[in-house]
């Protein structure tokens, strides 16, 4: 008889004031492939592409388990695995063309996972993953930065999953000169204290505040929020600077950019294990450096709200919260 297992999953479309929109299920134990770990996870956190996906993303009938962070204790390995050992502590981020961390045991090829920083917990940990490897991809793949690298860069949504990893790698791997929107004292006070140089209020006059700041423009913009920005980064980037997007509003026109020969980069962190690529095992050496950076005190978690249990009614308190867009940092729930 197949081995069950705890998850938390959804089969349709529903907004998470139903309680139907996440539920406590029992599913298979997932099968091994040769290069996978199987994890008992420990914390999960939740970010915005679990509430797209539960929001938008059909899975047609089926329980699919969502959950793209994750910190646990390896459980079993696969044939070909190098890096781990059983009773190894990890933290991922998994892939999304695989069954999510919302569960009991999760399976995540191993190559983009990294050893757990030793000085935090799981829940400390389990903040950490997706938004760390998007900042470090962003940060040295597509802008690639170098730890000489002194222009200025613009960190929009600073106080976010993803703008609080990009602040503290920028701050202690570059000498670029940090600027993070923020337009709450808290939010502003968060990214103060992660290293920003200077903090805009994006619901004021950007145009204007930059201005000051970077009278010739800004070399670099990374941006989760691009609707009803082009003119705006026209504006306010320097010739030949560069931006890059997590986000992918419909109707995008970048033409504006074209007489200042900006580049627009994209960047998805599932890009690698989607497509199973040669260089995929970057992610997880960027993992075990960003652990060793936490180790050495010049990373901090991200953790902001912790949640205990991990079901499905404190993950429909997780999404509700990161469907505020009023979080600052990371929203994990615990298993215990």
């Amino acid at each position: 008889m197949t081995e069950q297992m705890h998850a938390v999953a959804y089969r349709k479309n529903l907004p998470i004031t139903d309680p139907a929109s996440l539920a406590d299920v029992e599913l298979p134990v997932p099968t091994l492939r040769p290069h996978d770990l199987l994890v008992r996870v420990e914390a999960v956190s939740v970010n915005p592409v679990d509430v797209k996906q539960r929001a938008g993303s059909d899975p047609g009938g089926d329980w699919r388990v969502l959950g793209y962070d994750q910190a646990g204790t390896v459980e079993a390995i696969g044939d070909a695995v190098t890096l781990f050992a059983v009773g190894d502590r990890v933290y991922s981020a998994g892939s999304i063309d695989r069954q999510g961390t919302d569960a009991d045991l999760h399976t995540v090829d191993e190559r983009i996972v990294g050893h757990m920083p030793a000085s935090l917990g799981f829940a400390e940990a389990a903040a950490l993953p997706l938004t760390s490897i998007t900042a470090w991809e962003a940060l040295f793949d597509r802008f690639r930065l170098t730890a000489d690298s002194d222009d200025a860069l613009l960190v929009l949504g600073g106080a976010g999953g993803v703008g609080s990893a990009m602040i503290q790698l920028a701050r202690e791997l570059t000498n670029v000169t940090i600027i993070a929107t923020a337009s709450r004292p808290e939010s502003a006070a968060w990214v103060r204290e992660l290293g920003a140089h200077h903090i805009v209020d994006h619901h004021g006059d950007l145009v204007a505040q930059l201005a000051e700041i970077a009278p010739k423009g800004v070399r670099y913009v990374f941006t989760p929020f691009s609707a009803g920005m082009i003119d705006t980064f026209a504006a306010i980037v320097a010739p030949g600077g560069e931006i890059t997007a997590i986000d992918e509003p419909d109707g995008l026109d970048i033409r504006p950019l074209k007489s200042k020969s900006i580049t627009w980069h994209w960047e998805l962190m599932f890009t690698r294990p989607l497509y199973g690529t040669d260089d995929m095992i970057e992610q997880h050496r960027l993992l075990d450096r960003v652990a060793e950076l936490v180790d050495a005190g010049r990373f901090r978690t991200t953790l902001s709200t912790t949640l205990h249990g991990l079901d499905a009614a404190n993950l429909r308190e997780a999404h509700r919260l990161v469907e505020s867009g009023r979080t600052v940092g990371k929203v994990v729930v615990a298993r215990a």
